[in-house]
């Protein structure tokens, strides 16, 4: 049986298999990715390139429906949600569409001493290998292959093996759009044969989104063979509440903060750290709104299985969880989590852990206190004590007094264990360029 299926995660029916590329099909996707690369960077222009990608914007908002439909299917998220998942991967190729001539353009230097000219070019790389995780099927792709493709670059895309009808609903939008043959090649590979196309030389970087393991192991076959990488790994966020004048909005931004996705995001708030002043009246509001949250499925009961196994490690641990029910198969209902010590996991799913700080620096000492450094959350009502937080937080992103503020313009990263590089805005487009270096003397 296929490693590439469509598995309805709320019913548990196989609605589609996909065959697994073979060893030669896997060689020709890099070795068209790599014919192509020559004339898509070399003849086609910034311009073209980034009309294309606005067809490709296009495409995402005439086929939404479609596309959606798919996600749902695949990973179980809600239709609504899928919906504003293309809407806003629409959103990223039109940024990308009107920017990257600028971003692209050339910069002159200006020379200390000496007579002459000095300028950095943004030329393309090569070939790029982007792997992708579940989550966010469309999205996520939209981050990866919009700036690169834009830059002039070409893509060989591995998709997650659950999400085989969005990805091929992509690279049908890719051709679509009138993008030549290979300067993108979705390719169903095994772990195996993507561990052979890392180490091709005619690759000359690697994109991942996934878990932490995942990360490391890409890492790792990249590095022995020097090929730069971009990774965008797990989570667990802080978000901070440290003063408020409308606690109800509070709570509303902390539960949609932990839910979006039904939890299923990296940079979902995972840790709710509360002040002392504000705990007792913050946690049932919390709790009751969580509990009150209408259940979805998990990406897969396998994932469901995952955090009732981890919950149930924190309870044993001292913990103590709330919760409306137990898990269903690939449906886990949401919870919440008191009394946790020492359990450095990231929960990818619909149960929050809640802290009581004493203070302003005891709540930056446990959001610190996490081998991750993704993204990070701050509520208060004293302007100044939001910067000073957000200065001590050791995390890529930090978001303050707001939820769901992410945008196409605005880079998207982390630090620590969460990975490094930059996906997005100006900073997205940078990652996989050769920044040349054109010195005319006299």
């Amino acid at each position: 049986m296929s490693s590439y299926e469509v598995v309805d995660p709320a019913t548990g029916e196989l609605v589609a298999s996909f065959p697994t590329a073979s060893d030669a099909e896997v060689t020709a996707a890099v070795g068209h990715a790599h014919d192509a690369f020559v004339t898509w960077a070399r003849t086609v222009p910034v311009a073209t390139r980034a009309a294309l990608i606005g067809r490709v914007a296009a495409l995402h908002t005439e086929r939404r429906q479609e596309l959606a439909e798919a996600i749902r299917r695949e990973m179980g998220k809600p239709l609504d949600d899928a919906l504003g998942e293309v809407d806003f991967s629409a959103s990223i190729y039109q940024y990308y569409a009107d920017n990257a001539a600028s971003f692209l353009a050339d910069e002159q230097i200006e020379l200390l001493e000496g007579a002459g000219s000095a300028v950095v070019q943004r030329r393309p790389l090569g070939v790029l290998l982007g792997i992708m995780p579940w989550n966010y099927p469309a999205y996520q792709v939209a981050r990866f292959a919009g700036p690169n493709l834009a830059a002039g670059n070409t893509i060989v895309l591995k998709h997650a093996p659950q999400c085989p009808a969005s990805a091929t609903l992509l690279a049908d939008i890719f051709r679509d759009a009138g993008f030549p043959d290979g300067a993108y090649v979705n390719v169903f590979a095994t772990n195996e044969q993507i561990e052979q196309v890392i180490a091709d030389p005619r690759v000359q970087g690697v994109s991942l989104t996934g878990s932490e393991r995942a990360g490391a192991a890409v890492a790792e076959i990249a590095g022995r063979h020097l090929k730069k990488v971009v990774l965008e790994l797990g989570g667990s966020d802080p978000f901070i509440v440290l003063s408020s004048d409308d606690l109800d909005a509070t709570v509303a931004a902390a539960v949609a903060a932990r839910l979006d996705n039904t939890g299923q995001a990296c940079n979902a708030g995972k840790r709710f750290i509360v002040h002392r002043d504000l705990y007792d009246e913050f946690l049932p509001r919390f709790t009751a709104a969580v509990l009150a949250t209408p259940p979805a499925p998990l990406s897969s009961a396998a994932a469901a299985s995952r955090l009732e196994s981890q919950v149930a490690t924190a309870v044993s641990g001292g913990a103590t969880l709330e919760t409306a029910g137990s898990r269903d198969g690939a449906w886990y209902p949401p919870g919440v989590l008191t009394g946790v010590t020492d359990f450095p996991e990231e929960l990818f799913g619909p149960v929050a852990i809640v802290y009581r700080a004493a203070d302003e620096a005891q709540a930056v000492e446990i959001a610190n206190d996490t081998p991750y450094g993704l993204g990070s959350y701050v509520f208060t009502t004293d302007p100044a004590q939001a910067l000073r937080v957000a200065d001590h937080l050791d995390t890529g992103m930090v978001f303050i007094n707001g939820v769901g503020a992410e945008g196409a313009e605005l880079p998207f990263g982390g630090v620590k264990r969460s990975g490094f590089g930059r996906e997005l805005g100006r900073f997205g487009i940078e990652e996989f360029v050769n920044r040349k270096l054109i010195r005319t003397v006299g």
